[in-house]
């Protein structure tokens, strides 16, 4: 019998460029500097971090949502530099339906090199194999066609667009949806 993960010991994984790992305090000049970038926070229901302690917070956040079971984020961290470049993770987990959440971030430095489709393409497998997880869903601006584009090349379908669906820096905002079902992994 498949034996599912327990949200006991936060899962590390690695890919051939990155490690993927839980956030730790240390990552707070990282972090800062990921989410004080307007072109980071652009699409995300973030305001732009101004401090170390948003950073902290952030990781807070992250340790949060895991000991309630809820996600899981992991920080990217370039082997070759050991800088934290970007997250990746998962949000809103539904134990009984096996249905989660993707949601990510990068560095602008490290956009259009394939990052994010290696870390995805680990924490997908990870998902699929060891959360038992059925389907996983992504919402996403339709404005921010890059990463429309990475979840198309991950072979993700959009299911539909949600209107208006969120209220977000003053505006309501349509979120397209797309999934990805372990039967198409």
């Amino acid at each position: 019998m498949h034996t599912q993960f327990e949200f006991t010991v936060f899962p590390q994984l690695e890919t051939e460029r990155f490690i993927l790992r839980k956030g730790i305090m240390d990552d707070g000049q990282d972090i800062l500097r990921l989410y004080s970038n307007e072109n980071v926070v652009k699409y995300l229901p973030l305001p732009l971090f101004a401090s170390v302690e948003d950073a902290i917070d952030e990781i807070n956040w992250y340790e949060k949502i895991f000991k309630e079971q809820k996600g899981l984020r992991w920080v990217i961290e370039e082997i070759q530099t050991n800088k934290v470049i970007g997250t990746c993770g998962y949000l809103n987990y539904e134990k009984e339906h096996n249905r989660i959440e993707i949601g990510y971030d990068l560095n602008p430095d490290y956009w259009g090199k394939g990052v994010m489709q290696e870390a995805l393409s680990s924490i997908i497998h990870f998902a699929f194999t060891s959360m038992g997880i059925n389907k996983i869903e992504a919402k996403i601006e339709p404005e921010n066609t890059a990463s429309i584009k990475l979840l198309e090349k991950l072979n993700f379908s959009q299911e539909g667009l949600l209107r208006q669906h969120e209220f977000e820096k003053g505006k309501y905002v349509d979120l397209a949806i797309f999934s990805l079902l372990k039967s198409e992994y």
